[in-house]
C-alpha cells in the first residue's frame, strides 16, 4: 500500500485532517503539517507546538486480526526504528505511546479509531521534537537534533516513517 501525502502549512490537528480525509472517501494517507494549533495527546492533554518540529498522522483501514494494543506497540516500534536510523543514541519506548532518549520525551503518538461506511479506520498522530522541546512540568523533554552532529530535517524523518509504515502495511 502506498500512502498518499497531504501537506499543509497550518492545521488544528493532523488527526483532525485525517478524519476529514476519511469522511471525504480517502482510505489511507499521511497528513503532514508545518504548524499545528490544537494538537492533542492522551486523556485530552495538548501537544505543544514548537516551530520546525514534526507533526504528522498516518491513517488506514484497520485489519480485523490486529488489536489496538498490538497496533500501538507496532506504531511505536515503527517510529522508533525510523528515528534510530538518524541517531547513535538509544531510544526507548515508554508504554503505551512515548519515545524517550535519556529518559526524556522526544516523541508522542496518539491513536484514534473511527468507523465510517462499515470500515474501522485507525489514525496514528505522531509528534516529534526535532529542533526544540517544550518545557513540561514534571515531564522532562528533549529533541533529536540535540543528539546529532549533522542536522536532521523533519522531511527526512517524515519520509523514513512513511516508508516504514508502507512496508508494515504491505506485510
Amino acid at each position: 500500500m502506498k500512502l498518499k501525502k497531504y501537506l499543509f502549512k497550518s492545521v488544528t490537528s493532523t488527526n483532525d485532517i485525517a478524519i476529514k480525509k476519511i469522511k471525504q472517501g480517502k482510505t489511507s494517507g499521511v497528513i503532514i503539517a508545518k504548524k499545528q494549533t490544537k494538537g492533542r495527546g492522551r486523556y485530552g492533554n495538548r501537544w505543544i507546538y514548537l516551530r520546525n518540529n514534526l507533526f504528522m498522522s498516518v491513517f488506514f483501514i484497520l485489519k480485523l486480526n490486529l488489536t489496538l494494543s498490538k497496533l500501538t506497540l507496532n506504531s511505536c516500534k515503527i517510529v522508533k526504528k525510523s528515528l534510530q536510523k538518524f541517531l547513535n543514541k538509544k531510544i526507548t519506548i515508554k508504554k503505551p505511546n512515548d519515545l524517550l532518549i535519556d529518559k526524556r520525551k522526544v516523541c508522542g503518538i496518539l491513536q484514534e479509531t473511527l468507523v465510517f461506511k462499515n470500515n474501522q479506520f485507525v489514525i496514528i498522530g505522531i509528534g516529534i521534537n526535532v529542533n526544540g522541546s517544550p518545557i513540561i512540568k514534571n515531564y522532562p523533554t528533549t529533541y533529536l537534533n540535540n543528539f546529532t552532529k549533522k542536522k536532521i530535517t523533519s522531511f527526512k524523518i517524515y519520509n523514513e516513517i512513511k516508508n516504514n509504515f508502507e512496508t508494515y502495511l504491505n506485510k
